[in-house]
């Protein structure tokens, strides 16, 4: 179905390189939901902010069959900039009513069991090992509730296991007593 764009400026001239790239960010939209009704755009060009200098809001309204999106106000003062985080948080919006259509409600990652076994002597990263072996790191920016000067080496851990660019990798990690079971 061809959707119905409306793209709309306020505040400044119409722009034929904003419009295109709207455009063509309206049309990947297309290949997540292929029954989308309308996607209206409006680009503002805000007053001028006492501390900023003139930011850009954008707008995005989207219809599909039993819904209606939303983006309201993402602000940069580089057009294109909110151009493209407005359609991000419109993607993110409509991949999740398509999951929830096809019954894949968001899986939550299931945390792991481990214990502190090595802790940086700069006080900036550690390893946890889990019960089956795996070592995983683990930064100051990873522990969740706890201050990093508080996690000693011994320490029962729960955390979301993940796989980063270098190997496994822990984040949220908590303290407390959980099970090792």
């Amino acid at each position: 179905m061809q959707l119905a764009a409306h793209i709309q400026f306020h505040g400044m001239e119409p722009s034929e390189a904003l419009e295109t790239r709207a455009r063509e960010h309206i049309q990947k939209l297309e290949a997540f939901a292929s029954d989308l009704m309308t996607c209206r755009v409006g680009i503002d060009l805000e007053q001028k902010h006492k501390h900023q200098g003139r930011p850009y809001s954008v707008r995005i309204d989207l219809t599909l069959h039993g819904h209606e999106l939303v983006v309201n106000r993402v602000q940069n003062e580089d057009v294109y900039v909110a151009l493209r985080d407005a359609f991000d948080s419109m993607k993110r919006q409509l991949e999740d009513v398509v999951r929830k259509r096809r019954g894949q409600e968001k899986q939550h990652p299931v945390p792991l069991h481990g214990e502190i076994v090595r802790l940086d002597d700069s006080g900036s990263f550690g390893f946890i090992r889990t019960p089956a072996g795996d070592e995983y790191y683990f930064s100051r920016d990873n522990v969740a509730g706890t201050p990093f000067e508080h996690v000693q080496q011994g320490s029962a851990v729960q955390f979301i296991p993940e796989l980063g660019g270098d190997g496994l990798q822990a984040r949220r990690v908590s303290l407390g007593k959980h099970s090792m079971g």
